[in-house]
């Protein structure tokens, strides 16, 4: 039925859209400025900082974004017999394009009213907007590779209802391989098969990206018929294996009252590189085991309101994190184990509850309720 959910995609989403927010918890405690975020430099102030955020950031929440990826590909591939590509464009587009301008506007102008921003920095990037995110809305950045994604869907939909389990894993070890490219480019050479000064578009360019999280999440839902035991085993043995090596990566790097480049300090948190796509798989397959024959009322709830919490959230973790740093990432309110988890349960609540308030609102309602 059109209005059927997914039970196991409810709880996916409504977590996903709070591991965003840890994410962006952790970032107050590396980023070696105030802003609250993550900036080209990073310094971490203490032992304890160090290996917090890299059990939140790294650890638990590498994964999200992978996982976001892998939810639109599942639900919306391969297409349904019928629908044209700009059928397709029409209704993907219409829902996400909406909301999407209307918080590149907000974060452009509203952090005026409370000084956060100048006429001058708000006139800069509303000028950018046609190329790129405003300045205060960092997170805005996934929301360009999902509209990449939305457009591809439709030219690799074809193919996917043709192929065969055997197909669909010779691409995703090509997949596989290219997730090793940042780390060739880092530890071997700036230019990997191809690259070069006048060519941007390496050897593996059309198997990389997210792309490959697009065929994973169609080759789980068609062709991979393990049972739940052996989900839930494999789940956790490739989640945990990736998660720690991407948790210990940072730690590796993150040497406390050292400023370090923030690239270098998150050597291996790209998205789509081998660890997180190993986490990425196992936390996947975790959710699959879940086999309630309805969502929760909250969780159902949260999982239609999460594009939304999404888009607002950083308007309420900047005041949040202040509430508990207090200008001092080394001396929280709370021990850094409590105080990451804890500013980001508040902002996830107070993003839940002013994208509630908004969905009162008739016209409002349908671009954030899916």
């Amino acid at each position: 039925m059109k209005n059927e959910r997914i039970v196991f995609i409810d709880y996916l989403r409504a977590t996903a859209c709070f591991l965003v927010i840890l994410v962006h918890a952790s970032e107050n405690f590396y980023g070696a400025d105030a802003s609250g975020m993550a900036g080209n430099m990073s310094m971490l102030a203490n032992e304890s900082n160090r290996f917090w955020v890299a059990f939140y950031d790294g650890g638990i929440s590498r994964s999200c974004v992978p996982l976001f990826m892998v939810v639109s590909a599942f639900l919306l591939v391969p297409i349904p017999h019928g629908v044209s590509m700009s059928q397709f464009y029409r209704r993907r587009f219409s829902r996400i394009l909406p909301p999407f301008i209307l918080f590149l506007l907000l974060y452009t102008f509203l952090p005026l009213a409370w000084g956060a921003m100048t006429w001058e920095q708000s006139v800069a990037d509303f000028q950018r907007l046609p190329f790129n995110f405003p300045s205060m809305a960092g997170h805005l950045w996934f929301m360009y590779p999902l509209i990449s994604l939305y457009l591809i869907i439709p030219v690799v939909s074809p193919w996917l209802e043709r192929s065969s389990a055997h197909d669909e894993l010779l691409f995703l070890l090509f997949f596989i391989l290219s997730t090793f490219m940042p780390w060739l480019r880092l530890f071997v050479t700036d230019e990997v098969w191809g690259e070069c000064f006048w060519n941007g578009y390496h050897m593996l360019w059309y198997c990389s990206g997210y792309l490959g999280y697009l065929v994973l999440a169609h080759y789980i839902r068609t062709h991979l018929h393990w049972s739940r035991a052996k989900r839930i085993k494999v789940g956790i043995a490739t989640f945990l294996i990736g998660a720690s090596f991407t948790a210990w990566s940072f730690w590796l790097k993150g040497i406390p009252g050292q400023v370090i480049s923030t690239p270098e300090l998150e050597w291996a948190w790209q998205f789509c590189t081998p660890n997180v796509l190993c986490a990425t798989f196992g936390a996947f397959l975790l959710f699959t085991c879940i086999e309630r024959r309805q969502s929760p009322h909250l969780i159902a709830h949260l999982a239609r309101l999460s594009f939304g919490m999404y888009l607002v959230h950083i308007f309420f973790l900047a005041p949040i994190a202040e509430l508990f740093i207090q200008g001092d990432a080394a001396n929280p309110l709370l021990p850094v184990s409590l105080a990451i988890p804890s500013i980001a349960i508040c902002t996830y609540i107070c993003s839940a509850f002013c994208i509630r308030l908004l969905t009162l609102i008739p016209y409002v309602k349908r671009m954030f309720v899916n």
